[in-house]
């Protein structure tokens, strides 16, 4: 089970990576510095099987790097080699200061060919795109992409979701269709639902209040002392968005209704519900004191030490410790006294930025072939399992069933060795199949726990969108205060430390600094996406 553990763990700490500066990693050698490559143009290409290139060819990537293995000496990096006739020569940067040295380099001029699992920001692409650093893709896709192509023709929405306001596609994303959580859902202790006896778990908000009471009062983990905490959480952080939709509301700071409106989360009614309710299970001794102090690791240590009802986390033997055990259910979305039936922001299934080309490439139409297999059914394979033989191999070649090959030591650690998709977005298709055979009846069982308690409620928030440079720019000074003031309120409001009677100078002091302005960029915005063919 270390596996699984670090694969998932491995996934959340991908969410707090995005913003994370540091010092810039040493420098690799400069795109002059490269051997000469045969032409790429003309002749050169293949359309279609392999190799991509009949005579070879040298590419730079930049790319983030979890630090594993040389990735020149992966064996899927030497399968791709020998494969297409493409060989790489990597300019990296470890994960916690790849940010930094992309900063640099776009700022040097002296770019790589490609950019893989870069997470290239919506301004990025819009400005290096607009200056002609990155190239656009769009005429490259039609003519060199056919797995991308068809991804694109039969999702309209994914096609909207990358191409920027100047109409082009500058970068290639990840595409999940299946995915499901935008961060960790809400866990409810099975020990906890077993010693008080709950024969079905809560489906409102005011029969959770009256099984958090039973946990202060009952001693369900029985050791005799009232040491239990009913809910805990990390600033809100991890529960925000879960806990919103309660309330009719999907979005931390903004979603668009069934009718295209756009809404700014902290001015409306739903989210006065949220922290009303928040209010009084602080006020009654339900909420962990330490909720606005605490780091992950010391909830995790509460978690352990079994004293958490419910909690949110990737899963629930991430916070409780042990191996994966059903009993630890899945959180269904409450139903409120405000909406008619709860809702729960699922994600768009996208993340943008994974895969770009620059204007220093001579062989864009090589590369475009190269990454182009990364989104078929093989070449997720390839990426994600490794070689076959390795980690895994055919039972059923024909239905794509696999059976897993036993290794030495820790799994992931040992795929970690294979392919550099590991703890990094990377370019490519989540393809269902790629797993087939070789999911575990826990995977099993939270595929069942999303399909019953999550997809029915499902929307996604707002979709994927680029703003204008100008947009940007006053969506960040609008925001830089809101969400410093949102935040402070939220905690003040929960706390009693503000009444909430004060809620409506509360809404006409976000107005005043610029709540419904926001609104209104954002609502262009989604307009443009809507409108967009």
């Amino acid at each position: 089970m270390r596996g699984l553990k670090r694969k998932w763990a491995i996934i959340l700490t991908l969410s707090m990576l995005f913003s994370i500066l540091a010092a810039c990693a040493s420098s690799s050698p400069s795109t002059s510095e490269q051997p000469e490559a045969g032409s790429a143009t003309g002749s050169n290409v293949n359309k279609e099987g392999f190799p991509i290139v009949n005579e070879p060819i040298t590419l730079t990537m930049m790319a983030k790097d979890a630090g594993m293995k040389n990735w020149s000496e992966m064996p899927v990096i030497q399968e791709m080699e020998k494969m297409t006739g493409i060989k790489f020569e990597f300019r990296n940067a470890p994960l916690d200061s790849f940010d930094t040295k992309k900063n640099l380099v776009f700022a040097s001029g002296d770019y790589p060919d490609v950019f893989y699992a870069a997470e290239l920001t919506q301004d990025e692409e819009v400005r290096y795109g607009g200056q002609g650093v990155l190239i656009p893709l769009e005429d490259l896709i039609d003519e060199y992409a056919p797995n991308i192509k068809k991804i694109l023709d039969e999702n309209p929405e994914v096609r909207k979701s990358i191409t920027t306001p100047d109409g082009h596609i500058y970068s290639l994303p990840r595409i999940d269709l299946s995915a499901v959580w935008y961060r960790g859902p809400m866990w409810y202790n099975g020990e906890f639902l077993k010693a008080l006896n709950m024969d079905k778990i809560p489906e409102t908000t005011e029969e959770l209040y009256t099984y958090l009471k039973r946990v202060k009062e009952e001693d369900p983990n029985g050791n005799g002392q009232a040491d239990e905490i009913p809910f805990s959480s990390v600033k809100l952080d991890d529960v925000r968005m879960f806990m919103l939709g309660w309330w009719g509301i999907y979005g931390e700071v903004i979603y668009a209704d069934k009718d295209h409106n756009v809404h700014y989360t902290p001015m409306q009614e739903g989210y006065k519900g949220y922290l009303t309710f928040l209010n009084r299970l602080w006020n009654d001794g339900l909420m962990d004191k330490e909720t606005f102090s605490q780091t992950d690791d010391q909830k995790k240590s509460k978690g352990k030490n079994n004293q958490l009802a419910i909690f949110s986390d990737f899963h629930p033997y991430f916070t409780l410790g042990g191996d994966p055990n059903p009993e630890d259910e899945l959180m269904k979305p409450l139903k409120s006294e405000i909406a008619d039936s709860p809702v729960y922001g699922k994600h768009p299934g996208l993340s943008r930025g994974a895969f770009a080309i620059t204007s220093s490439n001579k062989a864009p139409e090589a590369t475009m072939r190269w990454i182009d297999y990364l989104y078929s059914y093989e070449g997720a394979v390839l990426f994600d399992l490794g070689p076959e033989g390795m980690l895994w191999k055919y039972t059923d070649k024909d239905n794509r069933v696999k059976e897993t090959v036993p290794v030495e030591g820790d799994r992931e650690e040992f795929r970690a060795t294979l392919t550099p998709n590991y703890g990094i977005v990377t370019p490519g298709i989540v393809n269902n199949d790629v797993q087939k055979g070789l999911k575990t009846d826990y995977d099993e069982f939270l595929i069942k726990e999303n399909e019953e308690k999550l997809l029915p409620y499902a929307k996604v928030p707002y979709p994927l969108v680029y703003l204008t440079a100008e947009e940007t720019e006053e969506i960040s000074k609008l925001r830089s205060d809101l969400d410093t003031y949102v935040k402070q309120m939220e905690a003040k409001f929960v706390i009693g430390q503000e009444p909430l009677t004060n809620w409506d100078a509360y809404v006409e002091q976000i107005k005043k600094m610029g709540g419904e302005r926001i609104e209104e960029i954002y609502q262009a915005a989604y307009d443009r996406w809507n409108q967009n063919q």
